[in-house]
C-alpha cells in the first residue's frame, strides 16, 4: 500500500513538474504609459495568453526594465525577452531600418506604414543587422505623419523654421536641420520638460504622443498638414528566447501578430477621429502650412537627405538603394499599382 501511494505521489509530482516546465513567462520592455502606441503589445500579450490557456504570459513593463534608448541593449543581453524601440534613438545600431525614417517618404496611411515597415523588416540585410543584437523584429508600431506643436505664432514661411529648436529624431531631425532648424533628440518621456523649460520651441510627435506625454498641454498651435515624415519603432524579441519556445507557444505568438496590428489600427483610427475635438478642448489652433512652403521644404529636405542616406549606407556595405526601392515598390503594390 505504501509503495502504491508513493508511486501515485511520484506520478502526480512528475505531471506537476512537466506542466510547470511547459509554462513560459516573458517580460516586455516599453516606456511611458499604456497608450495607442503600445496597444498592439498589450493585445499580443492578451492573445498569447488566451491561445495557450495561460501557459504563455507576457508581462508588459512601462519603464521598469530599461530606459527607452537601452531597450535594444537589454534584448541583446537577454535582460528581457521582448521590447519596443525607435530607430532614431540609436541609428548606428539599426542603420537599415532608418530608410523608413527618411523625410517625405510618401507614406499616407497607417496601413501603408505597416506594409512598408514589414517589407523592410523581412529584407535579409535587416534581419542580419538585427541578429547582431540577438534581436528579431516581429512587428512595427505604425504611426501617422508627425506634426509640430509649439507656442507663439505658427510657421508661415520656410524662414520661420530657421533657428527653431525642435524635438525631432532621425530623418525628421535631419529634415528640420536642412531648413535651418536646430533638432534635439531627447527621449519622448523628456519632451514635455524640454518644451516647458524652453530647451525646445516645438515638438514633433504623432497625435497619441502629444496627448500621452503632455506636449499638447503646452501648445498654442499644431501643424495640421506639414507631414514631414514619421519615426519607425519596431517590436523585437530576443532570438534565443524565441527559438526556445515550444512549437505551440511560438505558433501562438506568430499567429497573434496580425490580430494585434489590426487591433492597434482600429484603436488609433478612433483617436484620429477625435483629434479635432481634442484640439478644441485644449484651445490649440489647427495651423495649416501653405502648400508652397511645404513644397519648398520638400525640395530642401527630401531629395538631398535621401541621396545622402543612400550614399552613406552604401559605403557602409548596406544595400541602401535596394531598401529604398523596396519601400517605393511596396507603396505602389499597396495602392494597386502595376
Amino acid at each position: 500500500m505504501k509503495t502504491c501511494l508513493t508511486a501515485a505521489a511520484c506520478a502526480a509530482l512528475s505531471v506537476a513538474v512537466v506542466n510547470d516546465a511547459a509554462a513560459t513567462e516573458w517580460n516586455a520592455s516599453v516606456w511611458g504609459k499604456r497608450r495607442a502606441f503600445t496597444e498592439h503589445v498589450e493585445k499580443l500579450a492578451e492573445l498569447v495568453s488566451e491561445k495557450t490557456g495561460g501557459d504563455f504570459t507576457i508581462n508588459v513593463s512601462y519603464g521598469g526594465l530599461s530606459k527607452p534608448r537601452e531597450n535594444l541593449d537589454g534584448i541583446e543581453i537577454g535582460a528581457f525577452e521582448m521590447a519596443q524601440f525607435c530607430a532614431g534613438y540609436h541609428r548606428d545600431k539599426n542603420r537599415a531600418i532608418t530608410v523608413l525614417e527618411l523625410p517625405f517618404l510618401g507614406v499616407n496611411t497607417l496601413d501603408e506604414e505597416v506594409a512598408v515597415s514589414h517589407a523592410v523588416y523581412d529584407h535579409p540585410a535587416v534581419k542580419e543587422e538585427m541578429a547582431q543584437w540577438n534581436a528579431r523584429i516581429i512587428m512595427t508600431s505604425p504611426m501617422p505623419q508627425y506634426n509640430l506643436v509649439g507656442t507663439g505664432t505658427p510657421p508661415g514661411s520656410l524662414a520661420d523654421f530657421d533657428g527653431m529648436r525642435v524635438r525631432a529624431t532621425g530623418g525628421l531631425g535631419q529634415a528640420f536641420e536642412a531648413v535651418g532648424g536646430v533638432p534635439t533628440s531627447v527621449a519622448a518621456t523628456e519632451a514635455y520638460g524640454a518644451m516647458q523649460s524652453g530647451v525646445v520651441d516645438t515638438v514633433a510627435f504623432a497625435q497619441h504622443a502629444h496627448l500621452s506625454f503632455g506636449t499638447i498641454n503646452e501648445a498654442d498651435w499644431w501643424t495640421a498638414n506639414l507631414n514631414p515624415g514619421t519615426v519607425n519603432c519596431p517590436v523585437v524579441v530576443n532570438i534565443d528566447a524565441y527559438e526556445s519556445l515550444s512549437h505551440e507557444h511560438r505558433d501562438a505568438l506568430n499567429s497573434s501578430i496580425n490580430e494585434a496590428i489590426a487591433h492597434y489600427l482600429d484603436n488609433y483610427g478612433q483617436l484620429l477621429q477625435q483629434w479635432d475635438s481634442v484640439l478644441e478642448e485644449k484651445g490649440v489652433t489647427k495651423a495649416t502650412i501653405p502648400d508652397e512652403v511645404i513644397a519648398e521644404f520638400q525640395a530642401k529636405a527630401a531629395d538631398p537627405i535621401r541621396a545622402q542616406w543612400i550614399s552613406d549606407m552604401t559605403e557602409q556595405g548596406l544595400p541602401a538603394q535596394d531598401l529604398y526601392d523596396l519601400v517605393q515598390f511596396t507603396l505602389k503594390s499597396q495602392r494597386g499599382g502595376n
